[in-house]
């Protein structure tokens, strides 16, 4: 149930510092062959905020742009986005005072452990390549970060614009 109730501010994604990136794919995959994209209707109708998720597509059609890609009707990959969102906790003790152990054994003194929580929300945002032709996922990015829930809309959508193209720059996979 927590992770329904931090959706809507997972594409608060993500503040200062940089994302966690990994991608894989399908190595048997022609990616020579892929021109044409068409963003899916489940990214269409993520279930967040239409402001985040217009983001999202805008920020996609511009890098899939970039890279030579077309949109088109009868695409070679579907383009899919998953977001998901933990919530973390976190615990440090910090002891302060004396004490320990004296003479003959006997051990004494006064101190005093605080422990501080810190709970955030960390967000992935997973970019999914799928063949049209066989409805086979052949290239998947992942982008984990910590959430700025405090985000300005200007920096919401750079830090969604910068998440995308770190994912995307991945892509293609170069071959060893």
């Amino acid at each position: 149930m927590k992770n329904l109730l931090v959706l809507p501010v997972l594409l608060l994604l993500m503040s200062c510092a940089g994302p966690r990136i990994a991608f894989d794919y399908d190595k048997q995959a022609d990616f020579t062959k892929y021109k044409t994209f068409s963003i899916s209707e489940e990214t269409r109708n993520l279930q967040i905020n239409q402001l985040n998720r217009d983001r999202i597509i805008s920020a996609i059609e511009n890098e899939m742009a970039l890279k030579g890609f077309t949109k088109s009707n009868q695409p070679d990959i579907i383009v899919d986005v998953v977001l998901k969102g933990q919530e973390i906790t976190t615990a440090t003790a910090t002891s302060t005072g004396y004490g320990g152990p004296w003479r003959y054994g006997y051990g004494g003194g006064f101190g005093t452990t605080t422990i501080d929580y810190n709970t955030y929300v960390e967000g992935t945002m997973f970019i999914n390549f799928v063949d049209r032709a066989v409805e086979k996922i052949v290239w998947q990015g992942t982008g984990t970060k910590t959430i700025d829930e405090t985000a300005s809309a200007e920096k919401r959508e750079k830090n969604i614009n910068y998440v995308v193209q770190r994912i995307l720059a991945n892509y293609p996979p170069k071959s060893k």
